[in-house]
């Protein structure tokens, strides 16, 4: 069971500083470049039918403790996810989208953390998926998406295409 508690903590306003670059500089360590390689043919997660489109697919994608957050901020389970991903393969549609800022950590053994920036047209989010290396495949563990507000999107130079 989850357990819920108050806590006082420090908190107040910590305005962003003009003119002062926020973005992190993210580098993959030259060990995990074959990693990054894999992991980007996986991602988005759950939109690459050449992985598989039926429920028994990702069953095997998805590890038994899989869930998300969704950009809404909503969880979703791993049965619901699996749902509705069949609901989507029976009769799917294509589009382009571009995904930029690809990167990944290596934060325990063979499990990484992947990040990345996706654009669905105008709808921008922020990406995270926790990945576990099993045997000679992948599964995926948590995976998050986090819109991008205009204000932030304004910011960003327009997102370049890269990757598989």
């Amino acid at each position: 069971m989850l357990k819920s508690y108050r806590v006082t903590v420090v908190d107040g306003a910590t305005p962003l500083l003009e003119g002062v670059d926020t973005e992190p500089t993210l580098q993959v360590a030259a060990r995990d470049v074959p990693v990054l390689d894999a992991l980007m043919s996986r991602e988005p997660l759950f939109h690459r039918a050449g992985l598989g489109t039926t429920r028994t697919d990702f069953e095997r994608m998805a590890a038994r403790e899989f869930w998300e957050v969704g950009a809404s901020g909503r969880g979703y389970s791993r049965d619901y996810v699996l749902d509705s991903l069949v609901r989507r393969y029976r009769n799917p549609t294509f589009e382009t989208w571009e995904v930029d800022g690809f990167h990944c950590l290596e934060i325990t053994a063979d499990h990484y953390l992947v990040t990345y920036t996706l654009a669905q047209g105008q709808r921008i989010t922020r990406r995270a998926t926790l990945w576990r290396r099993v045997d000679d495949d992948w599964q995926v563990v948590y995976h998050q998406g986090t819109i991008v507000g205009a204000e932030v999107q304004r910011e960003r130079p327009a997102i370049s295409t890269k990757g598989p």
